[in-house]
């Protein structure tokens, strides 16, 4: 971090950051191991997916800063700097597929099995084999059959509703994802725009207050050279002050001798 303060100090603040939120997770995911609980667990992984997610808003941020130095920086200290970003990139991939991996076995623990309902069958709606003709046994394996085959069809139709519901949820949030994504990425823009400008401004500011210390010492001078020529008008004869190059010193007034006739 200190050999990025002699680069940019925005680039240090930044590092910083991430490596307080690479430190937050390892600590994280650390402490999602021993809790038993799937309610406390699934919380868990939202704050630390949370913190993923702005880690990704620095490291672009991180990468945009260094695109903005990369005409004034060496090729060595760009090849650094591009080195260190692969760097964030690769840890913070690996804490992504840590998350994934603790989402899936998570949700398996959610999965669960129903067993089919057994059929209770009374004693008085069964006819015994021994006791039916061929001719009931027939018509009673028929019902039994129209019957299962309603099921089936039930059930496939309870399947394919299922399906679809689950294919449209998943578009929208598919949708949804790519909407927050845009968002984000606009709201980063917007806000290294803001950043940029501040520093423009303050630069105008710097600009402007040299502007104004030049104009005042030029009107200094001026004024000085005015109050010398003023002097010099008034009292010609001052040799204290020297004669302003350019002006010429004031014609003597002449006296006109009378000579009596």
């Amino acid at each position: 971090m200190s050999s990025l303060a002699g680069i940019s100090e925005e680039l240090a603040e930044i590092d910083g950051q991430i490596s307080d939120i690479f430190r937050a997770l390892s600590n994280g995911f650390q402490k999602l191991e021993k809790i038993k609980d799937t309610s406390r667990q699934s919380r868990q992984l939202e704050e630390l997916t949370g913190k993923m997610r702005e880690c990704k808003r620095l490291i672009k941020e991180f990468d945009r800063e260094v695109k903005d130095l990369e005409i004034r920086n060496d090729p060595e200290t760009n090849k650094m700097l591009n080195e260190k970003k692969q760097s964030m990139v690769k840890e913070l991939n690996s804490y992504v597929a840590l998350k994934k991996q603790y989402a899936t076995n998570l949700e398996n623990k959610r999965i669960d099995l129903f067993d089919a309902p057994a059929e209770d069958v009374g004693e008085e709606n069964v006819l015994l084999a021994s006791s039916m003709t061929n001719q009931q046994l027939i018509d009673n394996g028929n019902r039994m059959m129209d019957e299962t085959d309603q099921v089936i069809e039930r059930s496939k139709k309870v399947v394919h509703d299922t399906i679809n519901v689950g294919t449209e949820t998943a578009a929208a949030l598919k949708s949804q994802t790519e909407q927050m994504s845009r968002i984000v990425n606009e709201l980063d823009s917007i806000h290294f725009s803001i950043k940029k400008a501040s520093q423009l401004v303050k630069e105008i500011g710097r600009q402007v207050a040299t502007d104004r210390c030049i104009m005042a010492l030029l009107f200094i001078l001026v004024m000085g050279v005015i109050a010398v020529i003023i002097v010099k008008l008034v009292n010609p004869n001052n040799k204290d002050i020297r004669d302003v190059p350019g002006l010429a010193p004031p014609a003597l007034t002449r006296k006109l001798l009378w000579h009596p006739n």
